[in-house]
């Protein structure tokens, strides 16, 4: 199994297990479906299962605090999203996961990776800026468009 770790965080790929016991927990209609979507990209394609699952994100004790995932990979250019629980936002989590995560990517085939956030959600912006990603100038459904095709040693 894939994991990632940082200085604070472990950040690993859900099972077919988790996935499935998430997705039938889930009582948000739009939540249901895009998680049993992921899931169904997972089994559709195993060789790439991490490019499609829920990560989990967690403090070095276990704690989970949030999940990011990779919308496919069809283009070699994933999209990630990614959110951290309100009760541990503010404490940089979210940069330190994503640019892990990203740095990931970029050396496990990826030749980009791609995000989106709204205009007013000043602090994923910042998230996207801290690591490194630059407006394309589109828009998607979900806001801004960004991408960031290298981690240099300037992105801590």
């Amino acid at each position: 199994m894939i994991e990632i770790k940082t200085e604070r965080l472990r950040i690993y790929p859900a099972s077919r297990e988790q996935m499935e016991s998430i997705i039938s927990a889930e009582t948000a209609a739009e939540l249901k479906q895009a998680y049993s979507e992921m899931l169904a990209g997972c089994i559709d394609d195993p060789d790439k299962w991490e490019w499609y699952a829920m990560w989990f994100i967690e403090l070095g004790d276990g704690t989970h605090i949030g999940d990011l995932c990779f919308k496919g990979f069809a283009d070699g250019s994933p999209e990630i999203g990614y959110g951290i629980l309100d009760e541990y936002q503010g404490n940089g989590y979210a940069t330190e996961a994503v640019r892990a995560a990203v740095k990931w990517a970029l050396s496990s085939g990826a030749n980009a990776v791609e995000a989106e956030a709204e205009e007013d959600n000043a602090p994923s912006l910042r998230v996207l800026e801290k690591c490194g990603f630059v407006p394309t100038g589109k828009r998607g459904e979900e806001g801004l468009r960004f991408i960031v095709s290298d981690m240099g040693a300037d992105k801590k």
